[in-house]
């Protein structure tokens, strides 16, 4: 497919984008624009888990820190921070600079999505596919804009991927050996990132094995290996140095099991499908999805057998065409198989079915799929509208427009919804944090004590002036994700206690308080109480 138009001006030769790829660059700059808003006023809030990549990134930029996993983890690779960690050594800790990356990284997601779709399917359906991509209720933007790991980074790199793959299997990449090895790169970058976009790399490497074949047992082999040894290589170098039972591996097991009994498999299945398919596509708000939003999960696996079927067909109809034909129906499966195993390997966990609406985020890279997904609507649609087939294939093509049809408005609406009435919630959350944050900087107390959800954001909103150690709400040591934080607020004389109003620790402290509750109370702020006791109250020691 042709993108673009040379044009001769002025002596140079300059491309002039076709009608679909000026749609297609207006829906994207209009998804970023959107992003970028809502990046400045840190919209989705910020938490404690962003925060740690936060401070991650200061230390990274101070030289103070090379981490490889995520603090207190060993799973969660730490590119992100890495990313952010220049501009945060430049301007200090920042929301809007710290999430800049993202936005990015998002930009280069849509473009890589609309050349990939463009290249297997059809240039306006391309443009389809970048339109919904732009759009973005609170669960989606939330995956694509905050700094919590690997989705943001993984999805553009899968998609490079699969371009490596086309072209190579075209014969339209230059220089072949380096592709290969930037494929075996991105494959090792990846898998240290997040290990959710396993199934993704599995499929787009056998991909290239179909697209390579000999090659791949000679230098194209190696550099394939180099490539991955490189990217993978800090993940490698923890895990050698890693006691027992604190490998990744180990620790992703243990992570991954739920005690008690496993729902079943019906009860997975419906919390996979039913809400974590919808969100993870922008249908719903983010408390959860009514019975008019649920239908695209129940329509999803039909799909997915659709676009495997079509694949086939249109596979076996290029037999005896040139690789660079038959790769299109290669990528189309590779992306199928990717989304099928990613469903599977997320109904097989409790959460699907326990906590669907929280968990729903580790389908966000769903999104890979959804060219492959939707083409199968698109051909029909376009079948019908063109006259080409019976009274059958016009009621099949009158459907498959319906539903796209349904699938944007819905989008559109839960998007407007949500950029009209959901920011006002976020945005009155982090000015509460920022107020507390002011005030403990400014009047103290520097070393605290509080819960997991305040700690790190507090030290990272006030750039490490306050120091924050975790408590649970028994007062017993919390989840300490940087144990420096921890021996410090230990060693303090007279440690302050920040703490929800009239939340299960504020009134557990109030009790070891007893009658100089009231007395240490130093101030109320941001819905938080703050305490500055005489004596430190560790009732763990």
């Amino acid at each position: 497919m042709v993108v673009s138009h040379p044009e001769l001006h002025r002596g140079r030769w300059r491309p002039r984008l076709d009608r679909p790829a000026l749609v297609a660059l207006l829906f994207g700059l209009i998804g970023v624009g959107y992003r970028l808003v809502l990046t400045l006023y840190t919209v989705p809030s910020s938490n404690s888990d962003e925060a740690t990549f936060g401070l991650a990134a200061l230390h990274i930029g101070q030289g103070r820190e090379r981490p490889v996993f995520l603090y207190g983890q060993h799973y969660m690779g730490m590119l992100e921070s890495y990313l952010a960690a220049p501009l945060l050594a430049v301007t200090g800790p920042s929301w809007p600079v710290l999430r800049l990356p993202m936005l990015a990284l998002y930009a280069v997601f849509l473009y890589l999505i609309y050349r990939l779709t463009r290249r297997i399917c059809s240039p306006w359906f391309a443009v389809l596919v970048v339109g919904l991509l732009a759009l973005g209720a609170e669960r989606v933007v939330r995956d694509q804009l905050t700094v919590v790991g690997g989705r943001p980074e993984v999805k553009p790199a899968v998609l490079l991927m699969l371009l490596i793959t086309v072209g190579l299997a075209a014969g339209t990449v230059r220089h072949r050996r380096l592709a290969v090895a930037l494929f075996g790169l991105l494959v090792g970058l990846s898998a240290w990132s997040d290990w959710l976009i396993l199934p993704y790399l599995a499929v787009a490497g056998l991909a290239l094995v179909w697209a390579l074949r000999r090659d791949l047992l000679g230098w194209s082999g190696l550099l394939l290996v180099a490539g991955f040894a490189v990217g993978v290589a800090p993940m490698l170098w923890d895990n050698l140095r890693a006691g027992p039972g604190e490998d990744s591996l180990s620790v992703f097991r243990q992570v991954s099991t739920k005690a008690g009994p496993m729902p079943q498999w019906s009860e997975r299945i419906r919390g996979g499908l039913l809400e974590g398919v919808p969100l993870a596509h922008g249908l719903c708000p983010v408390d959860g999805c009514g019975r008019w939003q649920q239908w695209f999960g129940l329509l999803y696996p039909v799909l997915l057998v659709a676009a495997a079927v079509l694949a086939v067909l249109a596979y076996r109809r290029a037999t005896n065409t040139p690789r660079g034909a038959r790769v299109g129906p290669v990528v189309h499966l590779a992306l199928v198989a990717g989304a099928a195993l990613t469903l599977l390997s997320y109904v097989r966990s409790p959460l699907a079915a326990t906590s669907p609406l929280d968990n729903a985020r580790y389908l966000s890279v769903l999104q890979l799929s959804l060219p492959a997904v939707l083409w199968p609507l698109w051909l029909a649609a376009v079948a019908a509208w063109r006259g080409t087939v019976g009274a059958l294939g016009r009621l099949t093509g009158a459907l498959a427009t319906a539903a796209l049809v349904a699938l944007t408005v819905t989008t559109l609406v839960v998007t407007v919804l949500f950029a009209t009435t959901g920011v006002a919630a976020p945005r009155s959350e982090e000015r509460q944090a920022r107020e507390l944050a002011a005030a403990l900087r400014a009047h103290g107390p520097h070393e605290v004590y509080g819960d997991y959800w305040t700690c790190n954001r507090l030290v990272f909103n006030t750039d490490e002036t306050v120091v924050c150690a975790v408590l649970d709400g028994d007062l017993s040591p919390g989840q300490n994700r940087y144990r420096p934080y921890w021996r410090q607020v230990g060693r303090s004389e007279r440690p302050g206690y920040v703490v929800e109003a009239d939340s299960p620790m504020d009134r557990r402290l109030r009790g070891l308080l007893a009658d100089r509750a009231d007395t240490a109370l130093v101030r109320e702020v941001g819905g938080y109480r703050v305490y500055h006791p005489d004596t430190p109250v560790r009732p763990w020691r």
